[in-house]
């Protein structure tokens, strides 16, 4: 989800990716590499996203992710199962048994 959600932003290549999640998470998420790009190439071959070749200098050569419609799509799908979710999280969470002892 995280990583498309960067991608709707804008295209950018693995370390980019890494970067921007531990940066704008104050720090707190950090996606090792290793598990980063057996993700996105699941993404990739979903279809989800695209990626593509740039040159970057005379010999660095960088590889860079798109987001496909289909890709915005899911990650709509993901928001909307991650704000499920969270509210069910927040309800268990706020519950102090003051029910009556009634199983909902």
């Amino acid at each position: 989800m995280l990583l498309l959600h960067l991608l709707q932003i804008e295209d950018l290549y693995g370390y980019q990716l890494s970067q921007l999640i531990h940066q704008h998470s104050n720090g707190i998420l950090k996606i090792p590499e290793g598990s980063m790009y057996p993700t996105l190439y699941r993404l990739l071959d979903k279809g989800y996203i695209t990626d593509y070749k740039k040159q970057v200098g005379k010999r660095l050569t960088r590889v860079y992710y798109h987001l496909e419609p289909q890709g915005q799509e899911y990650l709509s799908e993901l928001l909307d199962d991650y704000t499920k979710v969270t509210e069910g999280i927040q309800l268990l969470l706020s519950y102090r048994g003051d029910d009556g002892g009634t199983q909902k």
